[in-house]
């Protein structure tokens, strides 16, 4: 097969949609990448990619080239990933991006026990709160908050996430426990800023499940990540809404107290694991998926929910 890493570079800067991405999925820098469609180009003679200075976009000529050899490429690609697990396992890197608070106290944990499982595994994991595109940057697994309408992606739930108000022991006992929504206004409250700039709303639910209301946040103070809050309501600052998968340690070691639990609404978010088609799934990204699927189903903290509660969790 003549110029094999240039129709590969071709294919997955076509993927991707950038050379940046494709150059992480090959590991390969932009340059060289660049360099292997350029020299490809000179040898059809058409041009594949009309370039500007933040995107590529396929001319005819390149998505007709796309159409033939991506099914190709993929099950070649597949093929030589079947021989090395028969051969004894998941081989190669596989690059995960994950939330900073979430990836710290669930994902990692998971880490060691998956590569000494598979010795030819490696895993690269980027702890970040940013939304990131998948395909553009190379990534194999994304786990974040929602679900992402994307034909080319699996989204598999995790857990629900629901959220919970909390407050330290001495900040309730200086300040007083609220009893109703209304006396949040004379409290400190805490809030997150999410990285587009929203907010998680503060819902409660109305008196006999007729539906759900949002008060006015006015926070004294807000902050950009879950881990941050939940350590300055530790610290006694204020009253913080956070999720309860988060909230669990501090909630077990007596430090945070949950306030309003029958009247708050816990807003059924979810956190999902994303990867590309399991179609052409190569196994060292099966192999992970299925092990971080399987660790994060059997850990009971991120499965708690508000109504279980042991009553010591309580204000």
């Amino acid at each position: 097969m003549r110029n094999l890493h240039g129709l590969v570079s071709f294919t997955e800067v076509a993927t991707a949609g950038s050379f940046t991405g494709a150059a992480a999925k090959l590991n390969l820098t932009p340059a060289a990448v660049s360099k292997n469609v350029a020299r490809l180009e000179a040898q059809l003679g058409v041009r594949l990619f009309n370039r500007s200075t933040r995107q590529v976009h396929l001319t005819e000529e390149g998505e007709r080239l796309r159409e033939r050899t991506a099914p190709a490429l993929r099950a070649l690609d597949e093929a030589v990933s079947e021989i090395s697990q028969a051969r004894g396992g998941a081989v190669g890197r596989v690059r995960i991006s994950v939330g900073v608070s979430f990836g710290r106290q669930y994902v990692l944990p998971l880490l060691p026990a998956i590569t000494a499982a598979n010795p030819e595994l490696q895993v690269d994991v980027s702890l970040e709160n940013r939304p990131v595109d998948m395909l553009a940057e190379g990534f194999d697994i994304v786990i974040r908050g929602g679900v992402i309408e994307e034909s080319s992606l699996v989204a598999r739930r995790i857990a629900r996430l629901p959220l919970v108000l909390l407050a330290s022991p001495e900040y309730l006992r200086d300040r007083g426990v609220p009893v109703a929504p209304a006396d949040l206004a004379g409290h400190d409250l805490l809030g997150v800023r999410l990285p587009g700039g929203g907010e998680i709303p503060w819902r409660f639910r109305r008196p006999g499940g007729r539906g759900s209301f949002q008060i006015p946040l006015r926070a004294r103070l807000w902050l950009s990540d879950p881990e941050a809050l939940l350590g300055l309501a530790c610290d006694h600052a204020g009253i913080a809404q956070a999720g309860l998968h988060h909230a669990m340690p501090h909630l077990r070691a007596g430090r945070l107290k949950v306030v309003l639990h029958e009247q708050h609404d816990a807003s059924e978010r979810e956190i999902v694991l994303h990867y590309p088609h399991r179609l052409y799934l190569a196994p060292r990204v099966r192999v992970t998926v299925d092990a971080l699927l399987a660790g994060l189903a059997g850990n009971r903290d991120l499965h708690a929910r508000p109504d279980t509660l042991p009553q010591s969790f309580l204000a």
